[in-house]
């Protein structure tokens, strides 16, 4: 893994060292995207395009997040912040990294939260764009767009959380294809219908849950808050 880090950490300095307006753009970028925003922007909007598909956006972003920070407690993942000074690769080569404020984020990193629950939240969105897209178009472009604005916003989503030191380029992918995966595997099958009740007991069903999880791990010796 320390050749996947010191790969990852060489990356991120190239990114660094671009343009100085780019530091902004990624920075933005990382702050727009922040998983909280799946809640408080992409639902309400999705809702109020299609309740049909808004719903599916909250129910999936909701198992996204309960997911991600399940497989985090089994991936673990090092954060390029700290791995950089941890690991000792700062006192024996020069490594030419800057801080930022989002940089100094704690807990496992693997797979990025980012990518996975936005790509995840996201699908229904973009699979509902695409086919308005190809009703009102005969356009293959038209018909593609949504998924390429989908596919070129999770790259700089994923760009950005390197670019900050946040996760190495592999947790990156690795959230995109799993974030991507479940949009895909949860998004066909509507919750539209479903009652309250039914979101207050899953909602209920996936805290309990996790916490049970916990303290298994925890039990079984596993310092998953390291």
């Amino acid at each position: 893994m320390d050749a996947l880090h010191i790969a990852g950490i060489r990356f991120a300095e190239a990114l660094q060292s671009g343009p100085p307006w780019l530091e902004k753009f990624w920075i933005s970028v990382t702050s727009l995207a922040d998983p909280k925003s799946v809640f408080t922007v992409c639902f309400p909007l999705a809702y109020f395009l299609d309740r049909k598909v808004g719903v599916s956006v909250l129910w999936i972003g909701l198992v996204s997040e309960w997911l991600n920070v399940v497989l985090k407690w089994f991936l673990f993942g090092e954060r390029p912040f700290w791995w950089v000074h941890e690991s000792g690769l700062a006192s024996k080569e020069l490594v030419t990294l800057r801080q930022f404020p989002v940089s100094c984020e704690t807990g496992p990193g693997d797979p990025s939260g980012h990518c996975m629950i936005t790509g995840a939240a996201l699908w229904p969105l973009v699979t509902a764009l695409t086919a308005l897209a190809s009703r009102r178009s005969r356009s293959l472009a038209a018909k593609l767009s949504p998924f390429g604005a989908y596919a070129l916003l999770l790259l700089a989503v994923g760009l950005s959380r390197v670019f900050v030191l946040a996760h190495f380029p592999h947790q990156v992918v690795g959230g995109i294809l799993a974030g991507a995966a479940l949009g895909w595997g949860l998004q066909a099958r509507t919750l539209a219908a479903c009652t309250s009740g039914f979101f207050i007991a899953a909602a209920l069903a996936l805290l309990l849950s996790s916490l049970a999880l916990h303290s298994l791990v925890i039990a079984a010796g596993i310092d998953i808050d390291w």
